[in-house]
């Protein structure tokens, strides 16, 4: 059996390329094809030698760095891979690895971390929030709809969806009229181990970027002047540092080691954005800590209010000021070892074996 596993972009380690991780895992033999990658980023996890990359790798480092700009010429970089050699491909795709071109003798598996946000349900959020106007404004929304033409003509390339929790698969229903089954992502849960103990300090690991309202948590944490630890980096990092008190530490991105050890001592862990599942509030939870959250999105499916966690309603300031608020008043209710026996529902060994399964049964359907 042939397998060939596709990814969007190879050039950051968020959530989608831990569970592509763990996909490579499961298929050591199988190539790993993406539109762009970055070796010093991800080489660690992806080799070099294992990857294969699309016509946009040749342009200048510059103009890879700035990937947006390209995104007229990806759906033509994604069909030009063949695939006519393998039995079974997995993509794992949040935009457009789904787009792939496959023969009837090849079985394609489309596990959606979510249709293309930018296009659909975020569209008039990604152009007010990166403050495009004018003669810029009319060209992106122009272009912005011949992808969701082609992000809807494609849809239907997937033999299967599986979607990475059921708010995902509300949306895959709703843009693509098409059923999904749920496979929650792999969580290492292994690799965290309950602590007891807490130091003063909240903790986010997150890209810092305007879609992970980063911004309001450092809005909220400058106002309570409460310890907060961000570790990460991306577009809004240096903007939220010029705006953060002294109580708010930027530690820029660390190790995998690094990151547990803050997980351990950190008093709560806070996710201020809406997201698909969410697989850091999990790793928090595997280390005993309760998640602050937004009541939103694949976080109901993972945290249970009161228990594992606190909920805050609304996006704003006064919301989730109210929740760490709530946590300081209910701090003694959350036992980290009922937290612990939560995370291990999403662990990687349950995953493996659904997507085994899954794979077996889609060649004898083949």
């Amino acid at each position: 059996m042939k397998i060939a596993l596709v990814h969007d972009f190879l050039v950051r380690m968020g959530g989608a390329e831990r569970v592509l991780e763990t996909l490579a895992e499961i298929y050591p033999e199988a190539p790993i094809y993406t539109l762009l990658y970055d070796e010093k980023v991800v080489g660690n996890v992806f080799p070099k030698d294992r990857v294969k990359t699309s016509f946009l790798q040749n342009f200048p480092k510059s103009i890879r760095k700035r990937y947006r700009y390209l995104f007229s010429l990806m759906p033509m970089a994604i069909e030009r891979f063949d695939f006519s050699k393998y039995d079974v491909v997995i993509s794992s795709s949040n935009s457009y690895s789904h787009g792939i071109l496959t023969g009837t003798n090849t079985r394609h598996i489309c596990y959606c971390h979510s249709p293309m946000r930018y296009c659909w349900d975020w569209a008039h959020e990604y152009l007010k929030e990166n403050r495009i106007s004018g003669m810029k404004l009319r060209y992106i929304r122009e272009k912005l709809h011949k992808m969701r033409i082609w992000d809807k003509v494609t849809s239907d390339r997937p033999d299967l969806y599986l979607a990475n929790s059921i708010n995902t698969k509300k949306r895959i229903g709703k843009y693509y009229r098409l059923n999904s089954e749920v496979v929650y992502p792999p969580v290492d849960v292994d690799r965290f181990s309950v602590s007891e103990n807490s130091e003063d300090f909240f903790l986010i690991v997150s890209t810092i970027t305007s879609f992970k309202k980063i911004d309001l948590a450092v809005e909220v944490f400058n106002k309570l002047g409460k310890k907060l630890v961000i570790i990460g980096d991306g577009s809004q990092r240096e903007e939220l540092e010029k705006k953060a008190e002294k109580n708010i530490t930027f530690t820029g991105f660390l190790n995998d080691k690094a990151v547990a050890n803050y997980l351990r001592r950190c008093r709560a862990f806070i996710f201020p954005g809406e997201e698909d599942f969410g697989i850091a509030p999990v790793e928090a939870m595997a280390c005993g800590k309760p998640v602050i959250a937004y009541g939103k999105g694949g976080l109901l499916e993972s945290v249970v209010e009161n228990k594992t966690g606190i909920f805050f309603d609304e996006p704003t300031v006064q919301s989730l000021a109210g929740a760490v608020q709530k946590y300081f008043d209910n701090a003694h209710v959350f036992d980290p070892w009922v937290i612990r026996e939560r995370a291990e529902m999403f662990s990687r060994e349950e995953f493996e074996e659904r997507i085994r399964g899954i794979v077996e049964q889609s060649l004898i359907q083949n």
